[in-house]
Order: structure tokens, then C-alpha cells, then sequence
């Protein structure tokens, strides 16, 4: 892991809880025993929770603090940059790399949005780069992009997938190269018109955000955006699309978009989802969504973090950690 910051510390969680032993890089030595409480701390809070498989000291065990890049990745099949989100700075770093690793080893960027084409074209060693970006944190987010360039070798994106997979995560390896890749694409799109919303006096953040906590976000923890709108309509997504295409085509008019469901389109996506659902079993998926959603208004009821008594705690706060309030109902 090159990069010893909040994104390296998780992604070594990652690792070495699935087994592997793991060198954590950073260049400023004084960053490090830093990085070894923040671990500390991280897997303390999932072994309070059960979710190690391996004892605390075991796993420890398996994470190397260093400072020298040649320590950090000689001998390493797999090498995860986690350098702040600047051009430049992925740029030289990957020329070391390249030319500190075997030809064999996987190098792959934690980038949020820039392309490893921008980072990696000119390098000699490109054919072993690629983005590999996870959600944070990713030691409780499994989900992760792969991204690879149009000069990645095929092999490379194959084995880097199968890295991620027996460290326990789900990768998913997007078609071609794009800005911003998937998720950000998707959060992007939704921060927006949040912003908009608050611009236009339309809500506040709080009740934007809580829209999302105690509305979508509650469905989207169990079913995508394809799925929820599939299963919401009797007759699937192509009703859905029938329905309420239109008006969702002029909301995109309102923001300057012009990008309309064709009924191409529509096809394609509806052939997908009755190809992973199909309409004889719609009505089992609702209920499997209804006990999904209760299981989830059960937890949030429950759980430390939905009771009153408990406060969250806001940082910026004057004396740097002030309690604050933040209403939210007891029970459903």
C-alpha cells in the first residue's frame, strides 16, 4: 500500500484480514506511527463487532509500516498507490514504481476520477496499471471499480480482479475508461441536483439528506436504482419507464440535460432485468424487498446510533468537539 493515509490504512484492513501479508509505504516518516494507531483503532471497533476472522494481534502482525519504497514493494505481486488525488504526484510516482517492481506485478490507483490513462500512458509499464477504487471505507464497503486503460493488459485486469475477490471484495470492471469511472458518476449526478434543490430554496440540506437516510438510501441498501424502479412497478421497468419517462425527461430539460430514455434504450435495460428477474417472480422479489426493508427499520431502531441518548459529534464545533443533536425518530 503506497500511501499511508486513511485510504492506505483501510485498503491494508482490506488485505490483511483476508490473509495477506501487507507493507504499508509512506515517505514522511513521522506519518507512520500515526497510521499504526488509526489501524489499531479501526480493528479494535471490528472486533467489537465480530467482523474478523482472524485475532486482532494475528492480523496486526500481517501489516509493515515503512518509509522506504524499495522495502515497501520488493517482492510485491499486487501494489495498491494510495497518493493524494493529484496528476503530477500519480504521475512520478508510478514511474518509480514501475521501475521498482517485477514485470508481473499489478499496479493499481485508488483514484477517484482521474483516468490511469492520464496517470500511466507514456510509462513503459503501463500494460500492469489500471484504477482499482473503492467506496470508504472498504473494509465494510465490499463493492470496488476496476478501471481499466485501452493499453491495460487483459490478464492484468483479470488477475487484479481475482486479488480483490479473495480479499473479500465484489469488483466490478467497467466496459471502457471514463472520468469519475461509476461511482462518482452516480454520486455526481445526485449531488447536483442536491445542490440545485438547496440553491433553488426547494429544501435544506437536512431535509435533503434525510430524504436520502430515511427514504432512498433505506431501498438502495438492498436493491440498485434499476432494481428499485423495477420492483416499485407492477410490470416491471419497462411500465416504469412509460409511466414516468417523460416527466423524468423534463426535470433533466429544467437542469440543461437532454438525455432521454429512447425506447432503445428502454428495451435494453428491461431485457437485462427480466433476464435477472423475471416478471412470474415479481411479486416474490417485493416481498424479499419488504423483509429486507424491515430487517433494516428494525436495525435502525435498535441500534446506538438511532437513540436519542446518544449525540453525534461535530468536530468543527467551537473547543473542537462540541455534542450536537441531530433529530431522527425513536421507532417506526
Amino acid at each position: 500500500m503506497v500511501g499511508a493515509g486513511s485510504m492506505g490504512v483501510a485498503w491494508s484492513i482490506v488485505f490483511a484480514r483476508s490473509g495477506h501479508p501487507v507493507t504499508l509505504y509512506d515517505p514522511d516518516p513521522d506519518r507512520l506511527p500515526a497510521a499504526e494507531a488509526e489501524l489499531a483503532a479501526r480493528v479494535e471497533e471490528l472486533d467489537k463487532r465480530n467482523l474478523l476472522e482472524s485475532p486482532v494481534p494475528t492480523l496486526r502482525a500481517r501489516v509493515s509500516v515503512v518509509s522506504d519504497l524499495d522495502a515497501a514493494v520488493s517482492g510485491a505481486d499486487y501494489v495498491q498507490e494510495c497518493a493524494p488525488e493529484r496528476l503530477e504526484l500519480k504521475r512520478s510516482l508510478f514511474e518509480e514504481l514501475g521501475r521498482r517492481t517485477s514485470p508481473d506485478t499489478i499496479l493499481a490507483s485508488s483514484s477517484s476520477a482521474i483516468p490511469i490513462s492520464e496517470v500511466a500512458r507514456h510509462l513503459p509499464e503501463r500494460g500492469r496499471c489500471l484504477v482499482v477504487h473503492p467506496l470508504n471505507p472498504p473494509f465494510l464497503l465490499d463493492v470496488v471499480e476496476v478501471v481499466p486503460a485501452d493499453f491495460t493488459r487483459p490478464d492484468v485486469t483479470a488477475r487484479a480482479a481475482a486479488w480483490l475477490e479473495r480479499a473479500g471484495m465484489m469488483p466490478v470492471t467497467l466496459k471502457r475508461e471514463i472520468e469519475g469511472f461509476l461511482f462518482n458518476r452516480l454520486q455526481g449526478a445526485l449531488l447536483r441536483e442536491a445542490y440545485c434543490l438547496v440553491r433553488d430554496g426547494v429544501a435544506s440540506v437536512a431535509e435533503v439528506d434525510r430524504a436520502i437516510t430515511e427514504g432512498l438510501g433505506m431501498r438502495w441498501a438492498v436493491l440498485g436504482v434499476f432494481e428499485t424502479v423495477d420492483v416499485n412497478t407492477r410490470g416491471g421497468i419497462r411500465s416504469h419507464a412509460e409511466k414516468l419517462g417523460p416527466a423524468y425527461a423534463r426535470m433533466g430539460a429544467e437542469r440543461g440535460q437532454n438525455d432521454p430514455w429512447t425506447p432503445d434504450l428502454v428495451a435494453r435495460v428491461a431485457a437485462e432485468r427480466r433476464a435477472l428477474l423475471p416478471l412470474e417472480r415479481w411479486e416474490d422479489r417485493v416481498r424479499w424487498r419488504d423483509r429486507r426493508l424491515m430487517d433494516i427499520a428494525a436495525l435502525k431502531r435498535d441500534a446506538a446510533w438511532h437513540d436519542r441518548s446518544v449525540v453525534d459529534r461535530d468536530p468543527g464545533a467551537s473547543g473542537g468537539g462540541d455534542d450536537i443533536a441531530i433529530d431522527r425518530p425513536r421507532s417506526r
